[in-house]
């Protein structure tokens, strides 16, 4: 019989998935020690982590390794505290617990109880978090190299806000390195507006971003825009990648309210606004470009 695990892997269970590749999968633990204990396990079953291959523990600890940056840095925390203890599912898995004293790694503790919005706000802030995977061998292809260390070089910039910071600054660190792939591939940038007072009808909105009355406007809910970008593989065959166009989505439908996708223009080359307002009573979101022939 498939472990609990398993059938979270399956997709038969859900759960707050905060990073995936092809061999590994990283949740949130539903009854925690504190907030962000998150489990890391390997998606094929093996009960006893010692049993694994060598080659597969080790991987399994390096994947472990970006997840607990990614903790670390959504999650106020001295440090990340790591456990094994594999006796109450038998399915490998790898304990990382956010710590500000040692007795918050102490399993004796009542655990608490995390409201599931919190629970999909946490997930969606680690998830933003959590270093890319650069591909084996890169470092010998300098062209791979390079990109490399552009992309960290953006991350880097990019990762200077954390939880409760300001929209603009959670949507700089959401999309930096993000593009939109359709018959071109064009980046994904943050953007803000004061919002017109009143209905956002379309007149407002060209008015607002500076457009010619008569541009065509039309409109499309996020999750449908993101679609194939957030499906498991996203469009290029990188989890990593798609998962971070979950984080996107997910962080806009939670944190803005009436979020849309707005399609300017008949083409061949079709500006797109996704936008929702803040609390602050504005609107953010993102810009980009899709090419359609």
């Amino acid at each position: 019989m498939p472990s609990i695990f398993s059938r979270i892997v399956s997709g038969e269970l859900p759960a707050y998935k905060v990073a995936e590749d092809e061999h590994h999968l990283a949740f949130l633990d539903i009854t925690p020690l504190v907030e962000g204990h998150t489990l890391v396990i390997p998606k094929r079953e093996v009960d006893y982590i010692f049993d694994m291959p060598p080659q597969e523990l080790a991987d399994l600890n390096l994947f472990a390794q970006r997840v607990a940056q990614g903790v670390r840095a959504a999650v106020p925390c001295k440090r990340i505290g790591v456990a094994v203890i594999g006796l109450e599912v038998p399915h490998a898995h790898i304990h990382l617990i956010p710590m500000n004293k040692v007795s918050d790694m102490n399993f004796a503790n009542p655990k608490i109880k995390v409201p599931e919005e919190r629970m999909q706000e946490l997930a969606a802030a680690i998830m933003a978090k959590v270093p890319r995977s650069e591909p084996r061998g890169a470092a010998a292809d300098p062209a791979l190299a390079t990109k490399a260390e552009e992309t960290k070089a953006v991350r880097e910039k990019a990762a200077t806000t954390g939880p409760g910071e300001s929209t603009g600054g959670q949507l700089s660190q959401l999309v930096a390195g993000l593009y939109y792939v359709s018959e071109s591939d064009a980046p994904l940038s943050p953007v803000s507006y004061d919002a017109p007072a009143g209905e956002l009808t379309n007149a407002a909105l060209l008015q607002m971003l500076g457009q010619p009355a008569d541009t065509k406007v039309e409109t499309q809910e996020l999750t449908y825009f993101l679609r194939n970008h957030t499906a498991d593989k996203g469009v290029l065959n990188d989890v990593d990648l798609a998962n971070r166009f979950k984080a996107l989505q997910m962080y806009m439908k939670q944190e803005l309210e009436d979020t849309t996708v707005y399609r300017l223009g008949t083409g061949p080359q079709v500006q797109v606004y996704a936008l929702g307002k803040t609390s602050e009573g504005k609107l953010a979101g993102f810009k980009t470009v899709l090419t359609e022939t």
